[in-house]
């Protein structure tokens, strides 16, 4: 069975979708996105992906191309339609199509496309086993904050990390880590967990979000300031989060063991307490 897509208001088989070759998105790279994790067939961290979609299509100044509700309606039927137990719902909302123009066109609406993926969230062999990293030069622009589609720079650090076997690459800037190519970076220090500030230098991450919150309700000590990456090699642990990965220990950067080299008991224990949050949730 073809798989079911979502393009400006139709669901349609994915042979069958079609997209202007004047949307903004294609000739600019105009639009954001949004990537929500599908656990047992039902959309989790619900109460925040609409904050930051929202969020970046109003730095953008790009309008909602439909309600919010018609909006979760749409991901909740790709899930649905697709049967997806576990994976994620991909959604891409650009300006809309017009001739090429830099300037923002007039009385264009937006387009909207969506799909789902089947990807292991629970029991991907990384998260229990760990991950490699290698570091990048920061290359990107410095509306990090903004969930652009404008992913060149990362499409190259992610190349770069899996050139060299690894699962993940961090980008550095001024001798400090920024964040990973598409996660959150964190390392932990004597039982403390420390991740770069929010700012407009990184992305506003859902599971960081999430994972702060969850350390904060368990007394797990956490402080939100730079680091380098010397501290980062001498940290007792690391770990990143995404959509994707929801929390995965890193184990060694740049070809450098982390702590033991296994992953460490605060990265252990806050994907095991984010996986019972995730289960509570779409089981509610």
């Amino acid at each position: 069975m073809s798989r079911i897509v979502y393009v400006n208001g139709e669901y349609m088989p994915e042979e069958e979708a079609k997209i202007s070759i004047f949307d903004r998105g294609f000739v600019f790279g105009d639009g954001v996105y949004e990537v929500v994790p599908v656990i047992r067939g039902r959309l989790a961290d619900r109460d925040y992906f609409l904050q930051r979609l929202a969020g970046s299509l109003d730095k953008l100044g790009i309008a909602w191309p439909c309600s919010e509700s018609e909006y979760q309606e749409v991901l909740e039927q790709l899930v649905a339609r697709n049967s997806l137990e576990e994976g994620i719902v991909y959604t891409q909302v650009t300006r809309g199509a017009s001739d090429r123009q830099f300037t923002f066109p007039s009385n264009t609406p937006s387009s909207m496309a969506a799909f789902t993926q089947v990807m292991p969230l629970l029991d991907n062999p990384s998260a229990a086993n760990g991950i490699t990293v290698v570091t990048t030069e920061e290359i990107r622009w410095l509306r990090r904050d903004i969930k652009s589609l404008n992913l060149l720079a990362q499409v190259l650090a992610k190349q770069y990390a899996a050139n060299h076997d690894a699962g993940e690459a961090w980008m550095i800037e001024d001798g400090l880590v920024t964040e990973g190519a598409s996660s959150t970076a964190y390392i932990v220090k004597e039982g403390k967990v420390i991740t770069r500030p929010l700012s407009n230098l990184i992305l506003p991450g859902i599971r960081r979000r999430r994972l702060l919150e969850i350390a904060a309700g368990e007394g797990i000590a956490y402080e939100e300031r730079p680091f380098s990456l010397e501290e980062a090699l001498v940290a007792d642990e690391a770990f990143i989060s995404s959509a994707t990965t929801i929390l995965h220990p890193v184990i060694r950067i740049d070809g450098n063991q982390i702590g033991n080299g296994k992953p460490g008991p605060v990265s252990r224990k806050l994907r095991q307490l984010y996986v019972r949050h995730m289960l509570e949730e779409v089981c509610a």
